[in-house]
């Protein structure tokens, strides 16, 4: 069976399903529990785009037998046949259409498409240069994060002498970021001529980056008694302190082992409030894979551990090329990509995981 045809039985599925939870809303014992009605709300919303897109393809298909039915039974009539033709030739494209928006729809179905992230960028292997490569993906996410008018804040930083990062964490917030940001995660890799060097060789060097969903703290809650909160002085590079108060704040949630720290503000209160939007994010994610027993796809994995031979991406300045790997993709725009004009590999992957989600749906249908 084709995969539009087990698409169009699991739409009906989700139509009577639909069905159901229109008459379950209107009931007076399920309106009293509001724990199943808030539920059923949900459930019901997520459904509605789904019938939709059921009731289009419905009618199309039902159009398609009846100008099939004209073109079997015509009796040499020319005219009505070329009608018919036609109408069954725009038909199935219309068709094709509403199928590649039915399976948009299962793409961006994940709750957390619509969120705002995290992002966790780190150097990795290289020393001082991958600093600067942490530095400069970081520039080059919020210069696109302003292209699309989209507002971020840096949660935490740690700054190296020559102007790097050891890591920065950072979130993004407007339409649709999670949904565009999310295959960023991983290992990119630089070859460059790095500024240090004197002997022009090129070198390699990487940075990992981690996408999160920003999660909100009535979407997860986080028990006070599970978590341990220490404060400290912040110190800059080389030992230079920042302030003179205990401002930093750790925070360790004992049951998963799950550790965030937050200097960058002076006030405590604010390195605490960061410190919690960091934590929540990560246990959700974490819970998330936990529930899934993805285990390849826990934030780890996700991000490697920062080695060059670990890379979804490559940045090679002699040739101006960025290549990422996952989807044999190169482009030789690297100067305008590090301004951050990432639009065409921000297309290409959200296409890849489209095709990805479709062969997954594919396989549970």
């Amino acid at each position: 069976m084709q995969i539009n045809e087990k698409l169009f039985k699991k739409l009906k599925v989700m139509f009577d399903r639909y069905n159901e939870l229109e008459n379950l809303l209107s009931d007076p014992e399920i309106i009293s529990d509001n724990t199943r009605y808030t539920s059923y709300v949900k459930e019901h919303g997520r459904l509605s785009k789904f019938v939709g897109k059921y009731l289009q393809l419905d009618k199309t298909l039902k159009q398609k037998e009846e100008a099939r039915t004209i073109l079997s039974e015509n009796n040499g009539d020319a005219d009505l046949y070329n009608l018919a033709k036609d109408e069954l030739d725009n038909l199935e494209i219309k068709e094709l259409n509403l199928f590649e928006e039915v399976k948009g729809c299962f793409f961006t179905e994940n709750e957390d498409s619509d969120k705002n992230a995290i992002m966790e960028i780190r150097a990795g292997t290289g020393g001082e240069e991958a600093a600067l490569f942490a530095s400069d993906l970081f520039k080059m996410y919020t210069k696109y994060a302003e292209k699309q008018n989209w507002k971020t804040e840096i949660l935490d930083c740690s700054h190296t002498e020559i102007g790097g990062f050891k890591e920065v964490i950072f979130s993004i917030e407007g339409r649709l970021v999670y949904n565009k940001l999310r295959y960023e995660s991983g290992t990119h890799r630089v070859q460059r001529v790095p500024t240090t060097e004197t002997s022009g060789r090129i070198h390699t060097s990487a940075a990992t980056v981690a996408v999160l969903p920003e999660i909100e703290d009535v979407e997860i809650k986080i028990d006070p008694k599970d978590v341990i909160v220490d404060t400290f002085r912040a110190s800059g590079p080389g030992g230079q302190k920042v302030n003179k108060t205990s401002s930093a704040v750790r925070i360790t949630h004992e049951p998963t082992g799950l550790i965030v720290k937050c200097m960058d503000e002076k006030s405590q209160h604010r390195n605490r409030a960061k410190a919690m939007r960091i934590l929540r994010s990560r246990l959700y994610s974490f819970l998330q894979d936990q529930n899934k027993d993805e285990r390849d796809k826990t934030r780890r994995n996700q991000i490697g551990s920062g080695d060059r031979s670990e890379k979804i991406r490559t940045y090679n300045y002699p040739q101006n090329r960025v290549t990422d790997h996952r989807i044999n993709l190169n482009l030789y725009s690297l100067d305008k990509v590090m301004l951050g004009e990432i639009d065409e590999l921000i297309e290409a992957m959200t296409n890849y995981g489209k095709e990805e989600k479709i062969k997954e749906l594919a396989a549970t249908l």
